[in-house]
């Protein structure tokens, strides 16, 4: 399948039982992309990375990664996709020089001079055994063994979770630095929305399995803005205004998020509603996040 994602999906699911953990999923993340895969605890992520790994089964829809059918777990596609998965499930007897070696062994491809530097940057000693490495040092060395064999497409599920904000900074540098000097795609899923929003130039959110937004990080900040507005006396709105996905009415007090803000959205809600005054306001990623989830969870 020639393509020019890197990932696509179509109506992907995944069910348990009676219960639904991705629901018709449609993803196009086009290639040398980082794109960021953010959603609430149980929304999805892991099984639809799980999915595109060949590591889970679907229950339907599909899924190509490189052009591979991700459910044939195809040898060609696991040498061209670097993996990290949340959990790392390294050999702990091995040293870190031993698992460096191993999997050299069993790639096509690999960049010793990339694999030093790595290890030179994330100070990790190769005579050390693994299980006797920190969680930080354990999560580098898994991105180190994940890099260093120059995989087109880069895979990242909640890398840097349970990791202190300095072992996380030099982590997020080694994925920078794998993205600068090669032009590759990378699927970043992470709760720690702020390293999302430093690295991704798309975004998408999901909550209970279904796609809320797919978009450029730089449209999704520029187009969302928070309203804070003061009502008349008396005056309530009645039908929430074009593009609102969360707003709150306390007295007089009004605040809503819309996306898709522009210019005329201002001239509407003075001319719509009964407003005494309007103020605008730039959100980050992360109250833009919470703002979709609870807006959706409301109208649920």
């Amino acid at each position: 399948m020639m393509s020019q994602y890197a990932i696509e999906t179509s109506g992907l699911s995944k069910r348990y039982g009676s219960q639904l953990a991705v629901d018709k999923l449609d993803l196009q993340i086009p290639e040398g992309t980082v794109f960021g895969f953010i959603g609430p605890n149980g929304a999805g992520k892991t099984t639809t990375i799980r999915m595109l790994m060949g590591l889970l089964r679907k229950t339907g829809g599909e899924a190509h990664v490189l052009g591979f059918d991700s459910g044939a777990r195809s040898p060609a596609m696991r040498q061209r996709v670097g993996y990290v998965p949340e959990l790392h499930t390294m050999y702990g007897w091995m040293r870190v020089e031993g698992a460096i070696r191993f999997c050299r062994s069993i790639y096509d491809v690999w960049n010793d001079r990339q694999a030093e530097e790595l290890l030179q940057l994330f100070e990790l000693d190769p005579r050390k055994k693994i299980r006797h490495l920190s969680k930080g040092m354990q999560a580098k060395l898994a991105l180190l063994l994940a890099i260093a064999h120059d995989p087109e497409l880069l895979i990242l599920d909640e890398p840097t979770g349970g990791l202190d904000p300095l072992i996380r900074e030099e982590f997020l540098d080694g994925v920078l630095r794998s993205i600068c000097e090669r032009s590759r795609t990378v699927l970043f899923s992470s709760h720690i929305l702020s390293d999302v929003q430093r690295l991704a130039d798309t975004v998408g959110i999901i909550h209970e399995g279904g796609l809320l937004v797919s978009c450029s990080t730089d449209e999704l900040l520029t187009a969302t803005k928070r309203i804070h507005a003061v009502l008349a006396d008396g005056c309530e709105p009645g039908e929430p205004a074009p593009g609102t996905v969360w707003q709150q009415i306390r007295g007089r007090e009004w605040q809503l998020t819309v996306r898709g803000f522009t210019p005329d959205t201002v001239s509407f809600l003075q001319q719509k509603y009964r407003v005494e005054s309007i103020e605008v306001t730039d959100l980050g990623l992360e109250d833009i996040f919470k703002d979709l989830v609870k807006g959706r969870r409301i109208s649920a």
